[in-house]
């Protein structure tokens, strides 16, 4: 690179489980790592200002006025009130960039930000919000007739797409986790957009981790339990096999929402541990036999990545990125349909040979994802989209 920038990064989520903060947090590693200039803005407990080696942090308490949008998201319609404090925290660091992970309420700040102080924006698309729209208000009205249901759900759609369009508008530079989203955002806002992808930690989700000893077949999923997640498919998975009299098995359903209770009261083979993180998520990734992952919404699938450093082959739908990340029938599978993602399924439970050789695959494709070459790449396209001819300062 011919300059470092410096970069002012505003995201939605930062210490909640989820796949934005996870990259959030890797991204501000990233930086730390290197002695690149950062400057990291995202809510906390208490409003409060640390700085670690090139690493500026700004945390800024959302208000009581702050909503929940999900179990691991909120957004915080008072947010604007900071908008002095930050301002003057843009100013201080002189930042070339500021780089905004969508628009919710940090991210909206982040843009009216860059736009004040004429600053060049980046802003990179983690979250399907048009689909996840279109789920939300089908479960809402799941009174309604088939039919009208699905026509009113694909007018939320396509109107929450058009909107999201019109804030990834206003950046200079998009970033997208799969190749899709990079054509769909680029052709939707003439903007020009690159792949960032995402890493995973190779030493920390470990085959080895596995507990000795028996077990039933193990089922794993990890995420959300929300209707945009289609976990409900979980339990007819679980009717399917009981039906088929196979051998024994359990479902390990790791994470919270909205469906928690409802996969509780429908599934008899389901353990449900809520969230896990460390070393406690890495042993129950290795634990498991299969990973099921029926989104169709998700744009990437970090999830994806931790079981298959774990030596767990996933299951995944044809929807979202997630099969981006899996060579179906080498070290995992990608259905069609609900009738495949079962079927893929029985087929680990029955064939021993194919899941260790699966399980091998699934390690080695891991172990060639790292974080640090994703960053790179993120670098790279600051360059080459925004700083071809010079950097560019705050206008402070």
């Amino acid at each position: 690179m011919a300059f470092t920038p410096r970069v002012a990064f505003f995201t939605d989520s930062f210490q909640e489980v989820n796949g934005v903060a996870l990259t959030s947090r890797q991204f501000e590693a990233f930086a730390f790592r290197r002695n690149f200039p950062f400057l990291s803005i995202h809510a906390g407990s208490k409003a409060e200002t640390e700085t670690a080696g090139s690493v500026t942090t700004v945390e800024l308490e959302r208000s009581n006025a702050a909503f929940a949008l999900e179990s691991d998201l909120a957004f915080d319609p008072l947010l604007w009130l900071h908008r002095a404090r930050v301002a003057q925290e843009i100013c201080t660091f002189k930042p070339n960039l500021i780089h905004v992970t969508g628009p919710g309420d940090f991210g909206m700040l982040g843009a009216f930000v860059a736009h004040q102080l004429n600053i060049p924006l980046a802003a990179s698309w983690h979250t399907n919000v048009h689909e996840y729209a279109a789920h939300r208000l089908e479960k809402l009205f799941n009174f309604v007739p088939e039919k009208p249901l699905h026509r009113i759900s694909a007018a939320a759609e396509r109107g929450a797409l058009t909107g999201a369009a019109q804030f990834y508008k206003i950046a200079k530079v998009l970033f997208a986790p799969n190749q899709e989203l990079v054509d769909l955002l680029h052709e939707r806002t003439q903007k020009p957009c690159f792949l960032m992808q995402r890493g995973v930690d190779a030493e920390l989700y470990h085959p080895d981790k596995r507990t000795p000893g028996y077990r039933p077949f193990t089922i794993g999923y990890v995420g959300r339990l929300s209707p945009e997640k289609n976990v409900r498919l979980l339990a007819a998975i679980e009717h399917t096999l009981l039906q088929a009299g196979l051998p024994e098995f359990r479902f390990v359903i790791i994470g919270s929402g909205s469906e928690k209770e409802w996969l509780a009261e429908n599934m008899s083979h389901a353990e449900f541990p809520g969230v896990l993180k460390g070393e406690a998520l890495a042993r129950a990734y290795a634990d498991m036999d299969v990973f099921a992952f029926p989104s169709q919404t998700d744009t990437f699938g970090n999830v994806i990545l931790e079981a298959l450093a774990s030596g767990v082959p996933p299951v995944v739908t044809s929807g979202g990125g997630p099969k981006f990340l899996v060579n179906s029938g080498v070290n995992g599978f990608v259905s069609q349909n609900d009738h495949e993602f079962t079927d893929a399924i029985k087929l680990l439970m029955t064939n021993g040979r194919l899941l260790a050789s699966m399980r091998a695959a699934a390690r080695d494709y891991a172990r060639s994802i790292a974080w640090d070459t994703v960053f790179e790449k993120v670098y790279g396209a600051y360059e080459l989209a925004l700083f071809r001819n010079q950097p560019l300062h705050a206008a402070c």
